[in-house]
């Protein structure tokens, strides 16, 4: 790991821009998707991945992690939009409208060049 001075880390953190962090929950309705799960709950998760695609090619949503470990916690992601546009567009999201998915929307700071590879 590069050791990084005061300077530098002074000159980071000053680049630091807004993001909104969105973190999403298994809701009332969630049961497991596959071939055993309902057919019903499988398609709105799949209109709700497909919709987070287009978030993520349309730059407003680019980091999107689903998250797969059994825990409440079923996904992650970074919007480039503030957090009152974030909540907007989740409380669409197919996924949310139907109670499978619930979220919370948290005002973050990230540092230009944060990426993932």
């Amino acid at each position: 790991m590069p050791q990084i001075s005061e300077e530098e880390f002074l000159a980071v953190r000053q680049a630091a821009r807004p993001y909104t962090v969105m973190i999403l929950r298994r809701g009332p309705s969630f049961v497991m998707p596959g071939p055993n799960g309902d057919p019903t709950v499988t398609g709105i998760i799949m209109a709700h991945g497909k919709r987070n695609v287009a978030l993520m090619k349309a730059g407003l949503m680019p980091i999107v992690c689903p998250v797969g470990d059994g825990g409440g916690i079923t996904g992650i992601g970074v919007f480039d939009t503030s957090p009152e546009d974030a909540e907007r567009i989740m409380a669409d999201d197919p996924g949310v409208r139907a109670g499978v998915f619930t979220f919370e929307v948290h005002a973050s700071r990230s540092f230009p060049g944060s990426t993932l590879a």
